[in-house]
């Protein structure tokens, strides 16, 4: 079985190379998956893509023509993915928690840095600076953190907040029962939280959940944190927010249009993005790239339910990991996936 990988960088290569077989041969492009570069996968079983691939209706469409069975997504999120379009020609399975204590932890770590000033103090300190003007912080104890997604990321970062004397209030479509938490409506979430924090994926109800309307119903000098999923918010949106002062600080992650920009070097290119230029420029916002979930345990899980997943279906035709249309849903599968989607 010959399995293409696209976007990939050294990383995925270390992480999975040690599962090839003589019957399970790996090909290597660092190019993304789209209609364009599909044809790299002629005469492979298998197609294994990253968060900023394309696999649209054209796309599935001629992967299928070549005979690709399986698309395998080496993430959690699959908003990249028409899966609807992929029932009955390609199965697809992705990552739904490769660790969830590596995406919550870069959201506290980015938090801590934000709010206490330590990305600034150290270059200070690089050039023996040593003045403390302008590194006053404040405290997490007591403070009100807004978790918007209380899935397995989420709940974890609850937990992380819980130990720092944080009251924390949550918003779930389908609340978790013994999280830490007290679950409201957005609404009273963005009114009182001195923290917001998205953890959700990116469907049709959440993309910009955070919005000119809804920064506007939040407190002044709001810290916004997102390591899930770029088009959560709305980037002008944020930007015109922080310029007026109504946003504190904001650390990103993920970035609506981070597909064409995000893991590569532009160190020595001017970046035609205007938005991401200025949201980088403010003195208040972290931006890093999409790299929360870059930790040796997750790359190892990753690699390990990927491969997994890959065997299930091909050996069995299912998996308990497979994104499908069968029941109506992606997830959530009224069969519990006992048997084939198709």
């Amino acid at each position: 079985m010959k399995i293409a990988f696209f976007d990939t960088k050294p990383y995925d290569k270390q992480s999975f190379e040690k599962y090839a077989t003589d019957d399970l041969k790996f090909k290597f492009f660092e190019t993304k998956l789209n209609v364009d570069t599909a044809e790299l996968a002629r005469g492979c079983e298998v197609v294994c893509i990253f968060v900023n691939d394309t696999a649209d209706a054209d796309v599935i469409d001629k992967l299928y023509e070549f005979g690709v069975k399986v698309l395998a997504l080496r993430c959690a999120g699959y908003n990249n993915v028409d899966v609807k379009h992929a029932f009955q020609k390609i199965h697809v399975v992705h990552v739904p928690a490769y660790s969830p204590y590596a995406v919550a932890e870069h959201t506290m770590a980015m938090l801590l840095t934000s709010i206490r000033r330590i990305h600034k103090a150290y270059i200070r300190t690089r050039d023996f600076n040593f003045s403390l003007s302008g590194l006053t912080g404040f405290d997490l104890y007591g403070k009100t953190v807004g978790v918007i997604g209380t899935g397995k990321i989420g709940r974890v970062f609850m937990d992380i907040c819980h130990g720092f004397g944080m009251k924390i209030l949550a918003y779930d479509k389908y609340p978790a029962v013994d999280a830490p938490c007290e679950h409201v409506e957005l609404d009273r979430l963005f009114s009182e939280s001195d923290i917001i924090s998205m953890h959700c994926p990116l469907t049709t109800e959440t993309y910009h959940i955070i919005d000119q309307k809804s920064i506007e119903k939040m407190k002044k000098g709001v810290v916004i944190l997102n390591t899930s999923r770029g088009a959560l918010i709305d980037a002008e949106a944020l930007l015109d927010g922080i310029k007026s002062r109504k946003i504190g600080a904001a650390c990103l992650d993920v970035y609506e249009e981070e597909s064409d920009i995000f893991f590569e070097d532009f160190s020595g290119h001017i970046v035609d993005d205007d938005t991401l230029a200025r949201l980088i420029s403010m003195p208040n916002v972290i931006v890093t790239s999409h790299q929360a979930f870059l930790t040796n345990e997750a790359l190892g899980n990753i690699a390990e339910t990927t491969i997994n997943n890959i065997k299930e279906i091909t050996s069995q035709g299912c998996s308990g990991n497979e994104l499908c249309y069968h029941c109506g849903k992606t997830e959530n599968c009224k069969a519990k996936r006992i048997g084939k989607c198709f």
